[in-house]
């Protein structure tokens, strides 16, 4: 008799302890993190990018009437960049945000192929054009409904870029490709808001095309006046850590 009390008391004190198990997970994992963020009109946040870059570009007519010059083709590029998130929130659905300060350490390149390359010169010769761009992009956001600590989102908006290390009005730059020191630019992009303990933290890609001609032309440059117009082109992943 006391082997049974012995051996039922222990079943029900193994299946209490499945039920408390339990419910403490079920708490867990439907607990609401960060449960007044919402409500917030403003806060700050801190992002850091990773971009691939590519430049678009058109050739002038002077590319089809010499020769000096065969081919001049854009490659992809990557960058690295950091920045300072300040989000306004309008409502449940909308809200504006403007990354500034923002610095994007971008490296972008042309390949040439030279008919009459020069003794210093290969016949196929790779140009950089190193870019160091302090931004102040605006953007508007547009979030779905909050499921427990997740939601998804779809941005859009407006960029206005310097470039620091701009040569465009360098004198004795045989070698390089001049790039205007102003550009601006449209972005798009989807991300995802996760809500965790303490902070949020949103994955984001996004598309951002420069709408002006950033190139300086020189058309005493070999490698600058086959070129008529180039703008940039970048595919940029970001991970912002807001409060």
């Amino acid at each position: 008799m006391h082997h049974l009390l012995r051996r039922k008391s222990t079943l029900i004190l193994f299946a209490c302890m499945l039920l408390a198990g339990g419910s403490a997970s079920a708490q867990l994992r439907d607990r609401i993190n960060l449960p007044g963020t919402d409500e917030k009109p403003y806060h700050l946040g801190i992002i850091i990018m990773g971009a691939q870059s590519r430049l678009q570009i058109n050739q002038h007519p002077l590319f089809l009437q010499r020769d000096s010059v065969l081919v001049s083709s854009p490659e992809n590029t990557f960058g690295l960049g950091i920045g300072g998130m300040h989000t306004l929130t309008i409502s449940d659905r909308f809200q504006v945000r403007v990354v500034f300060p923002q610095l994007l350490f971008v490296n972008k390149a042309i390949t040439y192929k030279l008919k009459y390359p020069t003794v210093e010169e290969a016949p196929v010769i790779t140009k950089n054009i190193e870019s160091i761009l302090l931004g102040v992009p605006v953007q508007v956001k547009f979030r779905s409904d909050r499921i427990n600590n997740f939601r998804f989102y779809i941005m859009g908006g407006f960029k206005a870029e310097y470039d620091l290390s701009s040569k465009a009005r360098a004198k004795n730059a045989e070698e390089l490709v001049k790039l205007q020191p102003v550009d601006y630019g449209i972005e798009a992009g989807v991300g995802f808001n996760f809500y965790l303990p303490y902070f949020i933290l949103s994955p984001e890609i996004k598309i951002s095309n420069g709408i002006s001609n950033s190139h300086s032309r020189d058309p005493d440059l070999k490698f600058s006046n086959v070129i008529d117009k180039m703008k940039t082109r970048m595919v940029v992943f970001s991970l912002i850590f807001e409060g």
